[in-house]
């Protein structure tokens, strides 16, 4: 599980082109960059001292901290000033090829990168974006990230239109296995595919209070 764990923090950078995550006593750290999100910090298989010592060393508002551990394990090791993140699922499949149809009237067309990023775009009749996906690859794994469906092209499939067109540019490339990270209401639509719930992906980001 810890290595599923791993490589999700290691294709969610490849997909974000953000740099890689680097080692730490309780697990791995990327650099984001962002405003709401400058830094987050991902605990693997470590103790709670560990994590309370990070927690308590950490200043600097909008700083992110995800485990894979039910909500209410972690919820004690974090003071007031940390939110909690809306629940999330880590999950996995073996990969293996699929057809892909697109309904009436939509498009299907997939973009290869040359850092690892393969993009799928799902355009409407009128060429209008309807739905869209990456995937990070790392190697013999891959992490789907960012699988959106477009406000008014919403249950139409065009969900599992993309996860299949992802999976086979996956495969294509020679990786077994997808990982991803999952909302609550992403993962009703996983589990459809036969995506499974590997552990919980608990967030919680530093909201100081400004004096």
């Amino acid at each position: 599980m810890w290595e599923l764990s791993r490589s999700w923090v290691e294709g969610w950078t490849v997909s974000r082109r953000t740099p890689k995550p680097v080692d730490e006593p309780w697990g791995l750290s990327v650099q984001v960059g962002l405003p709401d999100q400058p830094v987050r910090h991902v605990l693997l298989d470590t103790d709670t001292e560990t994590a309370r010592g990070l927690i308590g060393a950490i200043t600097e508002p909008a700083i992110c901290i995800k485990g894979f551990l039910e909500p209410a394990v972690m919820e004690p090791w974090f003071p007031p000033a940390w939110e909690p993140i809306d629940p999330c699922f880590l999950m996995a499949t073996d990969l293996r090829p699929c057809v892909v149809h697109a309904p009436d009237g939509y498009t299907v067309g997939a973009v290869r990168d040359a850092d690892g990023v393969v993009s799928v775009r799902v355009l409407a009749a009128g060429g209008e974006l309807a739905a869209s996906g990456r995937i990070g690859l790392t190697g013999a794994s891959c992490v789907f990230d960012q699988i959106v469906t477009e406000k008014g092209h919403q249950r139409r499939g065009l969900g599992t239109v993309v996860m299949g067109a992802l999976t086979d540019a996956a495969v294509e490339s020679g990786v077994a296995t997808g990982v991803l990270g999952a909302t609550v209401q992403g993962r009703a639509l996983y589990e459809t595919l036969d995506w499974k719930v590997l552990a919980p992906l608990t967030g919680f980001t530093h909201r100081p209070v400004v004096a």
